[in-house]
C-alpha cells in the first residue's frame, strides 16, 4: 500500500519520533509483519522502536487511513450532487477528525424528511433567507405573502414557524455552530445521576449515583461505565449537559444580529434549534466520546493486569498434583507428568466425615508416593482452604510444595472446545482440574486456551466496546507469547496461534505434522509443514524454540537469519558456536564492529550476544511459594487492624483487590496503596504481587473488606473523585500548618 506523507508526518510528530522511523515501520507492517516481530528483528530499521511504539504507529496508521476513506467517500458524495466548490473541497481535505468531517458533510447529507423539508416543499426558504438577514422590515406582512391554501399554510404564524424550523436546521448544520457546542459540551458538561422512582431497592449496588453529578471531563473511567451500567439495567437515570442558557447564550451570539422583530424569529429558531436538535445531537456524541475514554482507560487496565498474569512465574516442568475442592461434591484431584499429560485421576471426600477423610488421606498420600509428586496446586474456590488445611496436615514430604492457584476461568475451560478436544473421554471436573495443575506448571501456555474476559482481571469488561477489548488483548497475549518463547515440540495449537507469523490455521498443521512426523529437529523443518511459507517462517522462526536441536541456536532466540553472523564469529575465534554459547571469556573477545553490514547494525549484534549468554532465557521471574495466614479461613475470621499476607488479584483505576484466602477479595483503595502519593496503582502493584495488609474493615452483608497497605493505616484520606452527591458541599480541609493558615487568611481578603 503506498504511504501517505501527510500521514508519515502526523504520526512522527504525534508520537515523538522521526519520518524515517515512521516511513520503515509502517512500511513492514504492509509487507505482513508482525509488531513482536518487527520490534525484536528489525531494529535498525525502525531504529529501536518498541512493541508499544510499534504499535501505536500501526494503530494511528489504520486510523488516518479510515479517515481518508470516509473522505472519499464524503467528496464522492458531494460530487454526485454537483454542489462540490474548491472552498468545500479543500475544508474537507484539511478535517482532521472523523467529527469535523462529518459537520461538514452535514447539510450535504441525504436526510429522511424534517420540519425543514415539509417547510421548504411549501415554498418557505425564501422567507428563511430574509429573516435570516435580519434586516428591519415588517415580519408579519411578509410572512402573509407567504399564505396559501394550496400549500397548506393557513396564516402569517404557521409561515413563520416553517421558516423558523429551515433556520433551526440551518444552524443545526452549521460546522462552527456545532464545533462550539461540542467544547461547550466537552468542557462544562455535567454527568448527572438519579436513581428512577421505585428502584432504590433492585439498585443497591448503584447507590453511590442514586444522587450524583461530575464535571464529564473529569468522571474516571470505572465511574463512567458504573453510570452506565446503572442507566442499561434500568436503575438510573444519567443525563450529560452544560447549563442551558449558557448553551443557549452561545448560541444566540453566533446568529442573532439584533433586536428587531426579524432578529427575535431568529433567537426563537436558534432556540428550536439547541433544544430539539443540538441539544440531543451533542449529549449523544459527548457521551460517545466520554465512553470512549472510559473504554479506552478500562482496556488498558485489563491489559496491563492479563500481561502481568500471564507473565507470572511458572513453577517449570514438575509433577503436579491438582486438587479442585469441593464440600459435599468431593475434591477432585488429577495427577499431571512434567509435560502437563494427565497421569491419573480420582475424587476424594476430605470433607464428609472422619472416615472419608482417613480414605483420603491415604489416597493423597499414595498418589504423591507412586508417581513422585513434586508440588500440590490447589484450586482457591470453594473449600480451598480447608482443602490446604487437609493437605499440610498429612505432613508429606517437605520438597512437596503446596500452592493456592487462582482457578478464575477454569470452568470456562472445563466445558470449551478445546478441552474437549484435548480430553474427550473426561467430564468436566476432571478438565478443571487438570487446568489448575497446569496453570501452576506454565500460567501463559494454560491461559491462553480462555478467553481472556473470563479470566478475572478486568473492570467493566463487559461494558467497553468488544472488538476494541479484543483487538488489545489479543496484542498482550501475542506480546507475552513471543517475549517468552515457544517450544514448538510440546506447545500446543492454541499457544502455537500467538506465535507471531502463526495463527490458528498454520498452528493445527504444526500440531498435525509433529504427531504423524515426530518432534522437529531443526527449524529449517518448519518449512515442511504445509502452507508455511517463506513469510510466515521469517515471522515465526525466532520465537519457536527446539530443545536439544542438533543446532544449539535453534533452542534459542537468535534469528535463523543471523546464524551466518554466530558461525563467522565462532570462526574467526577458531572455536564452535557450542563453545562460544557456552563460554563468557569467548564472547568477550568479539569485536561487535567487525560484524556491521548494511542491514545488520549493533542492536541486532548487542542482541545476539545477550541471547548467546542465556539461550531461550525465560524472561518471567523464578517461581516463589506463598501461604494465607493459618486459620483465617472466611470473613468472620478477619479483625480491624489484623496485619496478612495476601496476592493481588486484580488492579484498577481507583485500587488494587488482594486474596488474603477468606474467599472475598479484599479493596486497597489507592489513598491506601503507598505511603507515597500514587496516581496509577499500576506504579506500586502488580498482578500476582505478594503483599502485606492491614484490615481496616470488615462489612460481612455486603461482602466488603477494606485493606490498607500504608505503614500508619489511620493516616490515609481518600482521595477526592471529583464528583459530589447532588446538593451537598465539599467539605474544606482543616488547616494544620502555617503555609495552609496563611493561604486562608490570604483568600479572606482578596
Amino acid at each position: 500500500m503506498e504511504l501517505n506523507v501527510d500521514h508519515l508526518i502526523k504520526i512522527a510528530t504525534e508520537l515523538s519520533i522521526t519520518i524515517k522511523q515512521v516511513e520503515a515501520t509502517a512500511t513492514l507492517l504492509d509487507e505482513g509483519a508482525t509488531v513482536p516481530f518487527i520490534s525484536r528483528y528489525r531494529k535498525e530499521a525502525t531504529g529501536s522502536l518498541d512493541e508499544v511504539q510499534v504499535a501505536a504507529v500501526r494503530d494511528r496508521l489504520e486510523q488516518l487511513r479510515e479517515l481518508d476513506k470516509r473522505r472519499e467517500s464524503i467528496l464522492k458524495s458531494i460530487r454526485d450532487q454537483e454542489k462540490l466548490t474548491p472552498e468545500l473541497e479543500a475544508r474537507i481535505m484539511a478535517a482532521e477528525t472523523m467529527a469535523v468531517l462529518e459537520d461538514i458533510y452535514l447539510p450535504y447529507k441525504p436526510k429522511r424528511r424534517t420540519r425543514a423539508t415539509i417547510a421548504r416543499e411549501k415554498g418557505l426558504e425564501p422567507l428563511a433567507q430574509r429573516l435570516f438577514e435580519q434586516e428591519n422590515f415588517d415580519v408579519a406582512a411578509e410572512a402573509a405573502n407567504f399564505i396559501s391554501e394550496e400549500k397548506e399554510v393557513k396564516d402569517a404564524e404557521e409561515a413563520l414557524a416553517g421558516a423558523r424550523d429551515i433556520m433551526a436546521e440551518w444552524m443545526n448544520e452549521n460546522a462552527e455552530a456545532r464545533a462550539t457546542m461540542r467544547q461547550l459540551f466537552e468542557k462544562k458538561g455535567t454527568f448527572k445521576s438519579r436513581v428512577m422512582m421505585g428502584k432504590e431497592e433492585e439498585g443497591q449496588k448503584f447507590k453511590d449515583y442514586f444522587e450524583w453529578e461530575e464535571p464529564i471531563e473529569k468522571a474516571p473511567s470505572h465511574r463512567i461505565l458504573a453510570m452506565r451500567r446503572g442507566e442499561t439495567e434500568m436503575v438510573l437515570l444519567l443525563s450529560a449537559q452544560p447549563d442551558e442558557e449558557e448553551a443557549l447564550e452561545r448560541l444566540e451570539r453566533m446568529f442573532v444580529k439584533g433586536n428587531n422583530a426579524a432578529a427575535q424569529q431568529v433567537k426563537l429558531a436558534a432556540r428550536d434549534c439547541y433544544k430539539r436538535m443540538l441539544k440531543l445531537s451533542m449529549e449523544t456524541e459527548v457521551r460517545l466520546t466520554s465512553k470512549k475514554r472510559a473504554d479506552e482507560e478500562a482496556i488498558r487496565v485489563f491489559a496491563d493486569n492479563l500481561r502481568q498474569l500471564l507473565l507470572s512465574s511458572p513453577l517449570g516442568q514438575k509433577t503436579v498434583l491438582a486438587l479442585d475442592p469441593g464440600f459435599r461434591t468431593g475434591v477432585k484431584s488429577v495427577v499431571l507428568d512434567k509435560q502437563g499429560k494427565l497421569l491419573h485421576n480420582e475424587t476424594i471426600y476430605p470433607h464428609t466425615g472422619q472416615h472419608k477423610e482417613s480414605e483420603a488421606a491415604q489416597a493423597v498420600r499414595y498418589m504423591v508416593t507412586r508417581f513422585e509428586v513434586e508440588a500440590i496446586a490447589i484450586g482457591n474456590g470453594t473449600a480451598s482452604r480447608e482443602t490446604e488445611a487437609f493437605v499440610k496436615s498429612l505432613k508429606l514430604p517437605a520438597s512437596v510444595q503446596v500452592v493456592m492457584v487462582n482457578e478464575s476461568g477454569a470452568s470456562i475451560y472445563s466445558a470449551s472446545d478445546v478441552a474437549r478436544e484435548e480430553f474427550p473421554d473426561q467430564d468436566v471436573t476432571v478438565r478443571g482440574a487438570v487446568s489448575i495443575g497446569r496453570r501452576l506448571m506454565d500460567p501463559l501456555a494454560e491461559l491462553v486456551k480462555i478467553d481472556p474476559k473470563s479470566i478475572g482481571v478486568g473492570q467493566y469488561q463487559h461494558d467497553v466496546d468488544q472488538s476494541a477489548l479484543k483487538h488489545s488483548l489479543d496484542d498482550v497475549v501475542m506480546s507475552c507469547v513471543n517475549a517468552v518463547g515457544v517450544e514448538v515440540n510440546t506447545a500446543s495449537k492454541q499457544l502455537l496461534t500467538y506465535v507471531s507469523g502463526l495463527g490458528p490455521s498454520l498452528a493445527q498443521n504444526i500440531v498435525e505434522y509433529r504427531n504423524q512426523n515426530g518432534p522437529f529437529r531443526t527449524r529449517t523443518e518448519l518449512k515442511k509443514v504445509p502452507r508455511l511459507g517463506d513469510k510466515a517462517f521469517e515471522q515465526a522462526a525466532g520465537f519457536l524454540r527446539i530443545r536439544d536441536a542438533k543446532n544449539p541456536l535453534d533452542a534459542s532466540a537468535v534469528h535463523p537469519e543471523s546464524y551466518p553472523i554466530v558461525e563467522q564469529m565462532a570462526k574467526d575465534l577458531g572455536v564452535t558456536v557450542q563453545d562460544l554459547m557456552q563460554k563468557d571469556e569467548l564472547r568477550k573477545q568479539i569485536n561487535l564492529k567487525n560484524y556491521v553490514t548494511d542491514t545488520v547494525g549493533l542492536p541486532t549484534l548487542q542482541d545476539i550476544i545477550s541471547e548467546l549468554a542465556k539461550p531461550g532465557r525465560d524472561p518471567r521471574q523464578t517461581f516463589e511459594a506463598f501461604s494465607f495466614t493459618e486459620g483465617i479461613n472466611e470473613m468472620k475470621d478477619l479483625r480491624e487492624g489484623m496485619k496478612l499476607p495476601g496476592l493481588v488479584t486484580n488492579i484498577t483505576a481507583f485500587g488494587a483487590f488482594v486474596d488474603i484466602g477468606v474467599h472475598q477479595d479484599g479493596l486497597v483503595h489507592v489513598s491506601h496503596l503507598s505511603d507515597r502519593f500514587v496516581t496509577n496503582p499500576h506504579d506500586v502493584v502488580k498482578v500476582g504481587q505478594k503483599v502485606d495488609v492491614t484490615v481496616l474493615e470488615v462489612d460481612v452483608p455486603r461482602k466488603r473488606i477494606s485493606l490498607s497497605m500504608k505503614g500508619d493505616p489511620a493516616a490515609a484520606r481518600p482521595a477526592g473523585g471529583g464528583g459530589k452527591k447532588a446538593g451537598a458541599k465539599r467539605e474544606e480541609e482543616p488547616a494544620n500548618d502555617f503555609a495552609a493558615k496563611l493561604a486562608m487568611l490570604k483568600g479572606k481578603f482578596k
